[in-house]
């Protein structure tokens, strides 16, 4: 065993999260070469360890859905192992943790994945109901050049209010801050690490606790300041790029790391360690307690106990590496050329013809023909009595002509499903505002905005709130009035068959699993029925996802002929009309 007595070891842990199917440079939804993807991944890290970089690497989950890469791999393609699985072990991937997207492609496909991959498949706070145990794999260590890394798995709690139960049905997902106490010490007694790495499907978050008492959806921030002993937490799901310390209140800090989404970016942390025993170079602070360290592990500290034996952390670095679109032949693209082709294959199929053509952008202005399609096919699908969707996409363009299956990732992205609830006319009422009062401004004149944005910004990606709760409604005949208040701005006239509306009544409404989950807060805060009393409204459930129903119903019809619906309109129209000529060049940005 090589001894090493007096030597600084450096380690790389390197991570990717929300990669959502990007595996392959090149973009199935829009027919073209030149994307991000695990390929470039695999580039960057195949060169390290060529270099001779021990390197730990890590997945943070939200891999398996999003393209139609994820919906071939998942569905379509059975016969071999998963192609995500392939594609993991040959990238030699040391952990991968559990995403809510992940759960979103359903057991049948996670349990494949879990036994399939060679790395653990990571879950501390997803709790088998039966057992009362984490029903993945908490945590797994992995050790380079002597120096023994530590990786707890963790995801958002929040996948209940998301998705349809069918998908967890076994599961409980725990709170992340109360679980990361609890198994930090645990690592700590049963494997006495020198690095704790926490790889935690979650956002960065405010630091708030979420009303109700719920555990909050994005606790990396509250988990890096209440948590002692990590020495890296990897973030995700909320997509945004992060590289910073945080410092607790007891001087210790912890690096944290977000390489965003889509393969873009990989997140790489470099440790360099004195291995215990080995003779000090001069006294340096132990980047997890700053100028606590030489107190605590100095020369004067008695190496009686496990912990003591742990390694000395001297320096980390935190950077987030550009992944590089176009790779040269190599391996990988060697090892999945088949499955390339046969994506493509699937991704070009035709479904239909598109009689003109449609923008997603126009959903977020009133009608859309974009959106009226969501709306029709749900409303046939079921027979309910109205429709609540959202767009799902406000940046893709389908021209006319030959419909594909690659086209039906830009109308529906999620692989949502479709219900019907009950609710009352009152409640369908207040869903709408809520959804509009997230969505438009209040207008005080025709020259300001009509969309919400965040203040002092103008891009699409500041918007006040996600498009993609901005919920409108087909089957019923309404206005809403963008110079009253929130929460006073829709009018219902009645249905588009001519029947009166009744606030009082009970409808049978068509909306996604998400919505219905109580996902966006529209049925909670909006309509007020209380999450635990959501199910008890689900009268239908489908048993396929809405991709594939729009897929269905296309195939059926041959044809189509998208046009905006007219059962709702902005008013005052002018003050309407204006503020989409002042915001639309603003999303172009």
């Amino acid at each position: 065993m090589l001894s090493l007595q007096g030597q600084e070891v450096k380690i790389a842990v390197a991570a990717t999260s929300d990669v959502h199917g990007c595996l392959f440079p090149y973009d199935f939804e829009e027919g073209r070469p030149g994307k991000s993807s695990l390929a470039g991944v695999y580039h960057l890290t195949d060169s390290m360890r060529r270099a001779g970089i021990p390197l730990v690497l890590l997945e943070n989950g939200d891999l398996l859905q999003g393209t139609p890469v994820a919906y071939y791999a998942n569905f379509v393609q059975q016969k071999r192992r998963n192609l995500f699985a392939r594609v993991l072990n040959l990238m030699k991937y040391d952990g991968v943790t559990v995403g809510n997207h992940d759960i979103e492609a359903g057991p049948a496909v996670y349990y494949r994945l879990e036994k399939e991959l060679r790395a653990p498949y990571l879950g501390a706070n997803i709790v088998s109901n039966t057992s009362g145990e984490p029903r993945f794999k908490p945590y797994t260590v992995v050790r380079r050049q002597g120096i023994t890394v530590a990786i707890l798995g963790m995801t958002t709690p929040s996948i209940p209010e998301w998705l349809p139960p069918q998908m967890w049905q076994g599961l409980s997902f725990n709170d992340m801050i109360p679980e990361a106490r609890k198994w930090v010490e645990i690592i700590k007694n049963r494997e006495n690490p020198d690095l704790i790495v926490g790889l935690f499907h979650t956002g960065y978050g405010t630091g708030e606790v979420f009303p109700e008492g719920r555990p909050p959806e994005n606790a990396g921030r509250i988990i890096a300041e209440q948590v002692a002993g990590f020495d890296l937490i990897v973030l995700g799901h909320d997509h945004r790029r992060r590289n910073e310390w945080i410092t607790r209140s007891d001087s210790s800090r912890v690096l944290l790391l977000n390489p965003g989404s889509a393969a873009t970016h990989l997140a790489l942390a470099e440790f360099t360690l004195k291995p215990s025993g080995a003779k000090s170079r001069g006294k340096k602070s132990d980047p997890r307690k700053g100028a606590l360290a030489m107190t605590t592990r100095g020369e004067n500290a008695q190496p009686k106990t496990r912990e003591a034996q742990r390694a000395t952390l001297l320096r980390a670095e935190g950077s987030l590496l550009k992944v590089p679109e176009t790779v040269n032949s190599n391996r990988y693209t060697r090892r999945f050329r088949n499955d390339r082709k046969a994506i493509g294959a699937f991704s070009d199929r035709k479904v239909g013809t598109l009689g003109a053509s449609m923008a997603g952008v126009e959903a977020l202005f009133g009608n859309s023909a974009f959106l009226d399609l969501i709306h029709r096919v749900q409303l046939e699908t079921t027979g309910a009595d109205l429709s609540l969707a959202a767009p799902l996409s406000v940046s893709g363009e389908i021209s006319a002509g030959d419909l594909l299956v690659r086209d039906l990732f830009q109308i529906y992205r999620y692989e949502n499903y479709l219900y019907v609830m009950e609710l009352t006319g009152e409640e369908i009422k207040n869903h709408l505002e809520y959804s509009y009062g997230l969505w438009l401004n209040t207008m005080t004149s025709p020259n300001d905005h009509l969309l919400r944005f965040r203040e002092g910004t103008g891009d699409r990606t500041a918007l006040a709130h996600p498009f993609y709760n901005f919920d409108s409604a087909a089957g019923i005949r309404y206005t809403v009035d963008v110079t009253r208040p929130p929460g006073e701005r829709v009018s219902i006239t009645g249905f588009e068959d001519n029947r009166p509306f009744d606030p009082r009544k009970t409808y049978r409404v068509a909306l996604n699993s998400y919505r219905g989950s109580g996902g966006g807060g529209h049925l909670t805060n909006g309509a007020g029925i209380p999450r635990e009393k959501l199910q008890e409204r689900i009268t239908w459930a489908s048993d396929t996802d809405l991709r594939t129903l729009l897929m269905r119903t296309i195939e059926t019809r041959g044809t189509l002929h998208p046009t905006p619906g007219t059962n709702w309109k902005i008013i005052p129209e002018a003050y309407a009309s204006r503020g989409r000529e002042n915001d639309l060049p603003l999303l172009a940005r």
